[in-house]
């Protein structure tokens, strides 16, 4: 049993280190290997400085802004606001709408806290308590993808893209429950036996003595604090991935010589893209390839995928339905393939993590697709 541990431990080393020498060696026979190190160190850099301080910027701001909401009352108008679309939109009891609104507000992860409370998880039935994973997954960072996308003056698109996220999260919660009632149905049952009331009551807290100027500061404070805290966390994945996705996607410099600039590197994803444009084009409408290493990188960071966008912008390639579609997909999965193991592990149904990753999958290509075509209908208005 060791001795086959071991045989297999190997065989992975060697893999990775065949694959790792591989994809370097090819990089850098394209771009010279002074150059391909250069042009790897100063992306990095350049996302860092031009990149990552701006999307932490935009997350202090509406951590802010959301930490105000919550304070006061907003947050539960919104929940009350939208309870009564849950049920027929989204099979779903009306309490859900608070977890829509919270992963709005921050990330995907927010809908495990409600899912653990036990007076929240009364009113669901355990099919509908797995699913809420791609529901609130699909609204995951949108308040901070939304505000992105404004910033690059595409106001109409950013919308768009939100009403294709939106139908994007019907899909994924309604073909996840299906799933999981047709492998499952012993889900088909409450989860807790609960004589709960008719209505979600968050757990009561301390009444806030304060006026109203210190109430406002220390949401102001708290919420940045917040949100300096997401935008810590993004760093890693914008990067690490992105600079991977760069130096996959875009070529050399203006003369077409390599020199170790940032964002330079081999054209192997729009090249691969290329094989089969008629797809995105019809889709998406994407007219430059490039563009699909948005989505691509969407699957595992939104906030990576972000990090796409003043390179995309500077090179011209950002227009109305391009925003859309980025919007739609970019919100719908916000880096589902890197949270959704984990929180339905947490949750205790690992065994239905390759279904809610294919729903959701499938999803979030029916985002961008309604974005698209919804952008040209409004477009011809």
């Amino acid at each position: 049993m060791k001795s086959e541990k071991t045989r297999r431990s190997t065989i992975e080393a060697i893999v990775f280190l065949t694959l790792l020498v591989s994809v370097f060696s090819f990089l850098g026979y394209k771009m010279g290997g002074s150059n391909m190190l250069k042009t790897l160190m100063n992306t990095a850099h350049d996302l860092l400085l031009n990149t990552v301080f701006y999307l932490m910027g935009i997350t202090v701001l509406t951590g802010a802004l959301s930490k105000l909401m919550s304070e006061f009352g907003v947050v539960n108008l919104l929940e009350r606001i939208l309870r009564p679309l849950m049920k027929p939109l989204y099979n779903l009891p009306g309490v859900a709408a608070l977890g829509a609104v919270m992963t709005f507000l921050s990330d995907n992860p927010a809908i495990i806290a409600l899912s653990k409370d036990r007076n929240f998880a009364s009113f669901f039935k355990k099919y509908q308590l797995i699913s809420l994973t791609n529901f609130g997954t699909a609204f995951g960072m949108g308040f901070v993808v939304i505000i992105t996308m404004v910033g690059y003056v595409q106001i109409t698109g950013a919308l768009v893209g939100l009403a294709g996220a939106f139908c994007g999260s019907i899909i994924s919660t309604r073909v996840m429950q299906r799933k999981c009632l047709k492998a499952y149905p012993e889900l088909d049952s409450p989860v807790l036996e609960s004589a709960a009331g008719e209505s979600f009551e968050e757990q009561p807290e301390e009444e806030n003595q304060d006026g109203i100027f210190m109430r406002f500061l220390n949401a102001v404070l708290d919420g940045g604090k917040n949100g300096v805290e997401l935008g810590l966390q993004i760093i890693p994945g914008v990067l690490i991935i992105t600079t991977a996705v760069i130096m996959l996607t875009f070529g050399a410099g203006p003369e077409g010589v390599y020199n170790g600039s940032s964002s330079q590197g081999v054209p192997v994803l729009p090249w691969l893209a290329e094989k089969i444009h008629w797809v995105f084009e019809w889709l998406f409408g994407f007219e430059h390839m490039e563009l699909i290493a948005f989505p691509m990188t969407a699957l595992g960071a939104v906030g990576a995928a972000l990090g796409l966008l003043p390179t995309f912008n500077a090179a011209g390639f950002l227009d109305g339905n391009t925003v859309a579609v980025f919007t739609a997909i970019g919100m719908c999965w916000s880096g589902f393939l890197s949270t959704h193991t984990a929180m339905l592990d947490s949750m205790g149904y690992r065994k239905v993590i390759s279904k809610a990753i294919g729903a959701h999958a499938v999803a979030g290509l029916c985002a961008g697709v309604i974005a698209h075509f919804l952008y040209l209908l409004i477009s011809l208005i």
